[in-house]
């Protein structure tokens, strides 16, 4: 109890046993004796409390304020020089950075430009020293500043698979066909892969990179391995890890040839069959319309993935008729970008994941260097800072050479696993 509730308490204490006579004839008396006595007490209690409880509020506040520990000045003088040292090597950092990033993406638009004018690509034309490091000290604890009060704020929230099924059904009262088991979608998957071109070395050793071997057709970063307290670490998703931004993208650009695929599945069906399909169709529809309200632009495209939209059309990975039409286009099309640009070699598994992972035009960079320049030039040539320091594969494989082992070394580890062996007997069936 502080000193201001208790003096309260001992007051009121005192002026209950003054007031005790009126309270007692209130109890035993008949009313009209009483009643002028009982207001009287009644009223006069009342100020008397007022005037406690401001009297004691008052003397509550008056009590002095426990005194801060007093810092010790050597500390505080150590602590001033720590931090001027930090501030200056964090800005000289701050500002190395931002020249070599500034100057891989400069070197980007150049190389860029190059390759439409059908110049050669020359060593001289990458940055071939590595990014910056900090070296310097750390931050300085302020020895003299209170101790934080506030817990630390959570981590950005992440859509999650839950997430994507319930914009689906809000916004276009849309389920997907579930799969009846992991091997049915795995199936569907292959067909459609091979349909499209692409073969069973491409599709199944990308799967064990991205979806590390052993992931259901649902599996989304950063819940791989079902760990408690696992958060998502993206919205990418199945056995292509497709962010929402691809999906709503794919949606844009190709929905109108998933449509003509149900459409031609959907003459061999009848009766509630049809009809679930017909549905289907005409969600996908509203689907693409919506995509289509902004310009066809990747930009764009990720502001619309962020929307309760966005989200929804997201949860077609999840569909066992139209998630292996988006998750082999986004494979389709990084060949299909290869081979505009007059590449005519088939792509490694290897290779084709650098376009999926580093996007088209980077991975078409990567590609089609000279294996002589490879071991010369940095993975950050190919990458946007963020990005960059978000991706320790690339950062820690930080040569082009490097990266390609390294990619080719986890392909080889994660489809030895049951999910990949499966994936791989969906396409070569007994």
């Amino acid at each position: 109890m502080t000193p201001g509730s208790q003096l309260l308490q001992n007051k009121y204490e005192t002026v209950s046993a003054f007031f005790k006579p009126a309270i007692v004839c209130a109890g035993r008396s008949p009313y009209w004796r009483c009643n002028g006595l009982i207001i009287f007490t009644a009223t006069m209690l009342t100020a008397v409390l007022l005037v406690l409880a401001n009297d004691a509020a008052t003397k509550a506040l008056a009590q002095p304020a426990a005194a801060a520990p007093t810092v010790d000045p050597k500390k505080m003088a150590q602590y001033r020089q720590k931090l001027a040292d930090y501030k200056i090597a964090r800005q000289k950092f701050d500002d190395d950075a931002a020249i070599y990033w500034k100057s891989t993406g400069d070197k980007r638009k150049a190389r860029y430009a190059k390759r439409r004018n059908n110049e050669t690509i020359v060593l001289d034309d990458y940055v071939l020293i590595q990014p910056p490091l900090y070296t310097g000290p750390p931050p300085p604890i302020d020895p003299s500043a209170p101790a934080p009060v506030e817990p630390p704020k959570p981590p950005r929230y992440i859509p999650v698979v839950a997430d994507f099924l319930k914009n689906a059904a809000e916004q276009f009262q849309f389920t997907p066909q579930k799969p009846a088991s992991e091997n049915e979608f795995k199936r569907a998957y292959a067909a459609v892969a091979s349909a499209a071109g692409l073969t069973k070395d491409q599709a199944v050793r990308i799967y064990g990179f991205e979806a590390s071997g052993n992931g259901a057709y649902d599996v989304q970063a950063g819940l791989e391995d079902n760990k408690p307290g696992a958060r998502a670490v993206s919205t990418a998703l199945g056995y292509n890890q497709l962010l929402s931004t691809n999906s709503v993208e794919l949606v844009a650009e190709q929905g109108s040839q998933f449509v003509l695929v149900l459409r031609k599945k959907a003459e061999g069906l009848t009766g509630p069959r049809r009809r679930a399909m017909d549905q289907k169709i005409a969600i996908l529809q509203r689907m693409i319309d919506f995509s289509k309200t902004v310009p066809d632009d990747w930009s764009e495209h990720e502001r619309l993935a962020k929307t309760p939209q966005g989200l929804g059309i997201h949860a077609l990975n999840l569909d066992i008729d139209v998630g292996p039409l988006l998750q082999t286009q986004k494979l389709l099309n990084s060949v299909m970008f290869a081979r505009q640009r007059k590449f005519g070699a088939p792509l490694s598994a290897a290779e084709l994941e650098m376009m999926n992972l580093t996007g088209d035009g980077n991975g078409f960079d990567i590609l089609t260097m000279p294996k002589s320049m490879r071991d010369q030039v940095p993975t950050s040539n190919f990458f946007q800072r963020g990005g960059y320091d978000r991706n320790p594969v690339a950062s820690k494989n930080n040569t082009v050479s490097r990266l390609l082992a390294q990619t080719n070394s986890i392909m080889d580890s994660e489809t030895a696993l049951p999910g990949a062996k499966d994936l791989a007997a969906a396409f070569s069936p007994n």
